[in-house]
């Protein structure tokens, strides 16, 4: 553990918290409309009292959010101990607050923090009360990637929604506004009190390997009402929501996870195409900004990324955007951001931008000391990070931390997972499942014509790890709804022996389903549906991520779109199968010719119905 005792740090009386509410009494209440332009009132003076007694060391801490294994805050399992020992030099999350006294938590699934909603609330106040407890103590931040979709890192049996580009085809600002309130209702139950989301990526390249369905589509204006949408219902649960990636992470064909994407839009076609949604977002008072570890040579000639750029974050979201909420880095570990400098400069860097929160650095040891050192050589002013620390406590103040961090079992209960919460995430996926193809009336099946149904295709992994495999859930809806159907996975990249075990089974099926993944012209998932469209069976493609797919098979007759494998949208696709309901999303993006990509195949807002 590092010494942070410089100062009173670690020799004061510890304040009991009644005297941490006393002393931000009121902060809330005024604080509860974001706004862009901060007067100095008593409460915003009462913000910077708190800030003038915090040491170097506090103020160090507050800008950074951390990872930490484990599913509780004091007695994680001995796995976790180990692995928070390697990577972060401590045992525990509590550990971690005294050691580094962060300002914020990030859960993750692979780090065992999301088992189940009560373990999740219990390690919410655990982190709190460790927090608390310290001299000058502040609340923490706990925060998530709750995107719906591809990437949700609570599961089952909290309530899981369909994606953003689901989300995009049902083209209902309502139904994202609800998505938000419920998600956010959800998780601040839970103690999650920030979410990284929405995406207000515009996906303008159907190769994107990192933005793709998280995005809400292709259609700048469609997706700035959306994202607005989801922002006010996040406002609406008293969770901070986070615009990302900016200055827009939509045309690129290189993940910022493992390299260095570039953006070669102009000027011109970034106000007009990605600034769009990030406008949308701060006129809706979005509380915080993540930024996008990319190269955008028309904002900034440098090679920085985003993430350390002075006219991108400070001259353009801050200045011309006008702009005054809380930025905050992207994941620090990820090599988009680690090309051009050392972890050491990273931070530093990044505050000399303009960030304010310091996402999960690779090493916050190092992390934490460069911008200790960095203060205490005069690179950066205390003053700079006070700057960044009263905008954090702002948002704070405005989710009601100051009077009330701790959440209850039955607080838990009474909001998780709800047969409410799950029937409207239902009925709003049935709103969003696309039709792109239905040639002779394949669709919908007629149980009495087409009971025996084979489902067979990809089972990529859950995104959380509690729903699927879509193979089974597509088979197990259909039965419900009065099919005699049976699932084979076939996987993303099926064997010969794979596709003619698939072939010899759907000599038994009435009707084939195949569930798609990401199909590109020399993927086996082609040569399946081929094989199986050749016995005669009537086959139907269901997309289960990129709706690009229907590209790639031109010889189906019929094929939806469900924009993510989870099973609240693999049921919506079932029942639209069975005729239950009828399809109603309309394609967010334009899906291109395999063969021509500069020819449109499908437009925006195509969809069939029946």
């Amino acid at each position: 553990m590092h010494d942070t005792s410089t100062g009173s740090t670690g020799h004061t009386a510890r304040p009991s918290r009644r005297a941490v509410l006393a002393a931000t009494a009121g902060l809330t209440a005024a604080l509860t409309v974001p706004t862009t332009a901060h007067a100095a009132t008593p409460d915003e003076r009462r913000l910077r009292a708190l800030i003038s007694r915090m040491a170097l060391e506090e103020k160090v801490g507050q800008l950074f959010v951390m990872r930490v294994y484990g599913h509780s805050a004091t007695a994680p399992d001995q796995a976790d101990i180990d692995a928070n020992l390697k990577e972060i030099g401590v045992r525990t999350a509590a550990e971690l607050i005294e050691t580094y006294r962060v300002g914020g938590i990030l859960y993750f699934t692979w780090a065992h923090n999301t088992r189940d909603p009560h373990q999740i609330a219990d390690l919410s106040n655990g982190i709190q009360q460790a927090s608390l407890g310290l001299p000058r103590g502040l609340p923490v931040l706990i925060a998530t990637d709750q995107e719906h979709g591809a990437v949700c890192r609570v599961g089952a049996p909290a309530t899981l929604f369909p994606g953003a580009m689901a989300i995009g085809a049902g083209g209902s600002r309502s139904d994202a506004r609800t998505l938000g309130r419920i998600s956010g209702t959800e998780l601040r139950a839970m103690g999650i009190n920030q979410d990284y989301s929405p995406d207000a990526d515009v996906n303008v390249n159907p190769a994107n390997p990192v933005i793709g369905v998280r995005s809400f589509g292709a259609d700048p204006d469609a997706v700035a009402r959306l994202v607005a949408a989801e922002v006010k219902g996040y406002q609406d649960a008293r969770v901070a929501a986070t615009a990302k990636h900016f200055p827009g992470h939509g045309d690129t064909a290189v993940d910022s996870h493992t390299g260095f994407p570039v953006i070669t839009h102009s000027r011109d076609l970034w106000e007009k195409l990605d600034a769009v949604p990030f406008r949308a977002a701060v006129a809706a008072g979005i509380d915080s900004i993540m930024t996008a570890h990319i190269q955008f040579p028309a904002l900034d000639d440098s090679g920085d990324p985003a993430t350390l750029s002075h006219p991108i974050l400070t001259g353009i979201l801050r200045e011309e955007l006008g702009y005054d909420g809380v930025v905050i880095t992207d994941s620090l570990g990820m090599e988009g951001v680690r090309t051009k400098y050392g972890d050491d400069r990273v931070p530093v860097l990044a505050l000399k931008a303009g960030v304010d929160q310091l996402l999960n650095p690779p090493s916050l040891d190092v992390a934490w000391h460069a911008v200790l050192r960095a203060v205490q050589d005069g690179e950066l002013t205390e003053a700079r990070l006070d700057e960044s620390i009263l905008r954090i406590l702002r948002m704070k103040a405005r989710l009601g931390l100051f009077d009330h961090t701790s959440t209850t079992r039955a607080g838990v209960d009474r909001a998780v997972g709800t047969k409410s919460h799950l029937a409207t995430a239902d009925r709003i996926a049935e709103r969003t499942t696309t039709l792109l193809v239905n040639e002779d009336g394949i669709l919908p099946f007629d149980r009495r014509e087409r009971r025996r149904v084979l489902v067979v295709g990809a089972d990529p992994a859950s995104p959380s790890g509690t729903t699927g495999p879509p193979t089974g859930v597509l088979a197990a809806a259909l039965t419900e709804l009065g099919f005699t159907a049976t699932a084979l996975s076939t996987g993303t990249a099926p064997s010969a022996a794979t596709v003619t075990k698939a072939v010899t089974a759907a000599q038994d099926a009435d009707a084939v389903v195949v569930a798609t993944y990401n199909v590109t012209a020399g993927n086996s998932q082609r040569t399946l549906v081929e094989r199986l469209l050749a016995t005669g069976r009537p086959v139907v493609a269901v997309a289960v991520r990129n709706p690009y797919d229907v590209a790639q098979l031109p010889s189906v007759k019929g094929c939806l779109a469900t924009y993510c494998w989870t099973d609240v949208e693999l049921r919506a696709a079932a029942r639209v199968i069975a005729g239950r309901v009828s399809p109603r999303g309309r394609l967010p993006v334009p899906v291109q010719r395999a063969d021509d990509p500069a020819q449109v195949l499908y437009p925006i807002g195509h969809g069939l119905t029946y």
